[in-house]
Order: structure tokens, then sequence, then C-alpha cells
């Protein structure tokens, strides 16, 4: 049973908590409500999420201070943020946010549809990604144990092999659609990156496939990690 994604709702305002659940309780993923950058920091220590909708006033720490804070940490600097605002002070103000390490910038009021369609990318980027993360450690647990001890050893091996490669390319078409879709949102410096350190996650992961692939020689590497 796949487990649910969680996603971080972050705002001052409880209203505001409650529409977003409305509008995102469709999605059937965990929503964890956070009222102020303190506290989504607080949640971020243990817990890995999906996307963080983010508001940018909030009275103390606003989302732009939030939003650094989360970048600078190792555990939490690729987790997507989009982030919620009820003002509008132009391109300046929007590339703030870009440059805050957002992937994306809402204004409010926002279509409820447009805001479920864009977190759903990232919850199923999310989810296939975990995914990953298992089938590569049962394959790990494969390798290592010498399946091919046994008569099916080499069957179940290269089974898991071509499980993995095709959630891979499941999730590198959904990589693409993601690039595109930013891509047409905002052609910011700070979305390019997000895109393409993406890409080079899953070009790493596709390499280290290619090489245990039958006949294709040398050592069996490692796995990257997919954070």
């Amino acid at each position: 049973m796949v487990q649910k994604a969680k996603i971080l709702l972050v705002d001052d305002r409880p209203e505001n908590l409650l529409a977003l659940e409305a509008i995102l309780s469709a999605l059937d993923q965990t929503l964890v409500r956070a009222s102020s950058g303190e506290e989504a920091l607080k949640a971020l220590l243990t817990d890995d999420f999906a996307v963080i909708l983010l508001d940018v006033q909030m009275p103390g720490m606003d989302g732009f201070e939030t939003a650094a804070h989360i970048k600078r940490r190792e555990r939490t600097r690729d987790i997507p943020i989009i982030f919620l605002t009820a003002i509008n002070h132009g391109p300046h103000h929007t590339f703030r946010g870009y440059a805050a390490g957002a992937v994306d910038y809402i204004s409010k009021p926002f279509d409820p549809w447009v805001l479920r369609a864009k977190v759903s990318v990232f919850v199923e980027l999310y989810t296939k990604n975990c995914q990953l993360r298992e089938q590569a450690a049962l394959l790990r647990l494969q390798l290592e144990g010498g399946g091919s001890h046994n008569g099916d050893g080499g069957k179940e091996t290269a089974g898991l092999l071509a499980e993995l490669s095709a959630r891979l390319a499941a999730v590198e078409e959904q990589a693409e659609a993601l690039t595109k879709q930013l891509g047409e949102d905002a052609a910011d410096a700070a979305v390019v990156a997000t895109a393409a350190h993406l890409e080079r996650k899953l070009t790493g992961l596709r390499r280290a496939l290619d090489a245990l692939e039958p006949g294709a020689g040398g050592a069996a590497p490692m796995l990257p990690a997919q954070g």
C-alpha cells in the first residue's frame, strides 16, 4: 500500500488554512498545518513533505525568510515551495519569490482547480521517487545477497531491474511534463535550476540502472541516493 504524501500548509490565518484543506482534500494526501514560519520549520525537522504551500505575508518570520531557512537545510532544500500571496507588487516582488527558491508564485484569489493540479504534480513526483527508493533498496539487497546462489536468483534480479527501469521511465515522463509546466509559468533562473536538479538525479539513476543491465560489464555501481 502506497503511503500518503504529506503537504505542508503555512499561513497565519486559520480561514486560509481551512480553505486550502478544502481545495486539496480531493488529492487524498496528508495535510499538515503550520500557522507561522517557526512552526513550519519545526514540522520540517521530523517529517518529509512532497510540497510546501507558503504564505508570503506573515507576522514575524515572513514567507521569504522561512523559505531561506528551508533552502539552507540539507534535509529540506529540495522540497518544492509554492508561494501564495494576497498582494502583487509587480515583477520585482514575484522575482523575489523565485529567488527565495520557490517553484511557483500564485496570487490570491487563485483558481482552486489550478492550485490542486499544480500540487498534484509534485505529489506524483514525490510518490514515484519514494517508490524508486524502495525498489533501489530491494535491488541492493538482492545484489549484495548474491541472489544467483539459487536457480531463480538471476531471474529475480532481472525482474527487479525491469520493474525499477519502468518506474524510472514513469518518473522521467512526469519530470518532463513538470519542466514544460514550469517553463510556461515562469522563465526564471530559480525555476530552471529546480528542474535541472531533478533532471540530474534522474540521469544518475538511469546511468546506474543501465550499468546493471546484463552484458554491461564491470562491477555493480552504487545506486545514487534519491533525496
